[in-house]
């Protein structure tokens, strides 16, 4: 199975979908950094091996790959700091950012 070129697709519809909630932050797949190329490729893994699992679970694998890498939460996202305003409990996220793990589930789900 290719993990990158599903989560190449992913991290896509997660950039679109960050544009229209405003935030134009999002590299394209060939601008990220590998940080970033990597957790995309984490969370595909994640998703592939549980696909029973909640978006919820999703965003709990999530928090623990970027514990492990050194992250903590804060305001903004700042990549040099490792600082990212969702590292947070899920149920603590907006919404909108609940949605974004939605998103990503249901495009591995389909691209498996």
């Amino acid at each position: 199975m290719d993990y990158e070129a599903i989560a190449k697709v992913c991290h896509e519809a997660n950039r679109a979908y960050c544009q229209t909630i405003g935030d134009t932050s999002q590299p394209t797949w060939e601008d990220a950094p590998e940080w970033q190329k990597h957790s995309a490729i984490e969370g595909v893994k994640f998703n592939i091996a549980n696909p029973d699992a909640p978006p919820s679970a999703s965003h709990d694998s999530w928090l623990a790959v970027k514990k492990a890498d050194g992250w903590k939460y804060g305001p903004v996202k700042v990549p040099e700091k490792k600082e990212h305003p969702c590292y947070v409990p899920y149920p603590e996220l907006p919404a909108e950012q609940q949605k974004k793990d939605a998103l990503f589930k249901a495009a591995v789900a389909a691209l498996k």
